[in-house]
């Protein structure tokens, strides 16, 4: 237990209090496919109907305070319009509640058709974010620099606005997305050491940058397959690159593989329940270091989708994202 509150502990001030060159990275989703209005607001109403999404992922099992994000999408078009509307709303949290920020967004888009089948939207978000931060949470070791480091008041409830823009093009068969979900980059707080031995400490929130792209080929009359790519930059950390390839049959159920670029291997099987009901799930391995280790069991997302107007249903062919 003491070596893992030490390296939990050492995991924290990573995340936390990185130098500045360096930068916090958004929360990363396996299902990302069926998750894309929390990367890109031009997504919203996309779908034709209105549509409810959940997801929950628990990152390192095993690994006391390993990350825990849950998400929460709700979107629709505007009927006789150009214009979808949607509300996102993500929790991210690492050390049982020692870190948490919660992201609440009011989304809209625009939409026109560029082609027979093919349309482009273009979305705006715009919200803020709830910071909790418990110092007392990261003070379990006994070294006293490392006491000094984490002496300061803890931070509750903070709000620091933003906003995020997006593009979106599709048709029945292909999408292609891009976005920068958060623009501001806020500095949420900057302790500058009194003497030669103190540490400074910058918590800043980075500018992320997604590029997400996917196609449809038709196998036969009862397989699909989809192969899908989720570019993410962001600056002063790597460059994260998601591979999936999901085969959908009988449009009732999905299964494939994903492979996070130099950091972890999934699994992904997904459940049509009813028209209305879509039940996901993935599991993540890590191929790093950390993979290896015996309190790490790996990461699990569970995914929940409901569209909740049928009438809408005759707007939009079924589609595979």
């Amino acid at each position: 237990m003491i070596v893992k509150k030490s390296f939990l502990a050492s995991l924290f001030l990573m995340l936390i209090f990185w130098e500045t060159a360096s930068a916090q990275q958004d929360a990363q989703y396996t299902q990302y496919m069926f998750n894309t209005m929390s990367v890109n607001p031009a997504y919203a109403g996309s779908r034709g109907q209105l549509s409810a999404a959940a997801l929950y992922r628990s990152q390192w099992v095993g690994l006391e305070g390993g990350p825990v994000t849950q998400t929460l999408n709700l979107h629709s078009p505007i009927r006789n319009s150009n214009l979808g509307y949607g509300i996102s709303i993500v929790n991210d949290k690492i050390g049982e509640g020692v870190v948490q920020e919660t992201y609440f967004d009011a989304v809209l888009s625009y939409t026109i058709d560029v082609s027979l089948d093919g349309k482009l939207s273009f979305g705006l978000k715009a919200g803020g974010n709830l910071l909790n931060l418990d110092f007392e949470g990261l003070r379990q070791r006994d070294d006293e620099q490392f006491r000094e480091t984490v002496n300061t008041d803890d931070i509750q409830n903070k709000f620091s606005p933003n906003f995020g823009l997006g593009v979106y093009y599709h048709t029945d068969k292909f999408y292609a997305g891009l976005s920068a979900p958060n623009l501001l980059e806020t500095e949420h707080f900057d302790r500058s050491g009194t003497d030669d031995d103190a540490v400074d400490f910058l918590a800043k929130e980075r500018m992320n940058f997604y590029l997400i792209t996917g196609y449809v080929f038709d196998l036969n009359n009862n397989f699909k397959f989809k192969p899908a790519i989720l570019t993410k930059v962001v600056s002063g950390a790597p460059l994260q690159i998601d591979f999936s390839a999901n085969f959908l049959f009988n449009d009732k159920f999905n299964f494939g593989a994903a492979y996070r670029w130099d950091a972890a291997v999934s699994a992904i099987v997904g459940f049509q329940l009813s028209d209305q009901l879509m039940l996901g799930l993935a599991y993540d391995r890590e191929t790093t270091e950390l993979g290896g280790t015996q309190f790490n069991d790996g990461s699990f997302e569970v995914f929940l989708r409901f569209e909740l107007l049928k009438s809408f249903q005759k707007l939009v062919s079924p589609r595979f994202f």
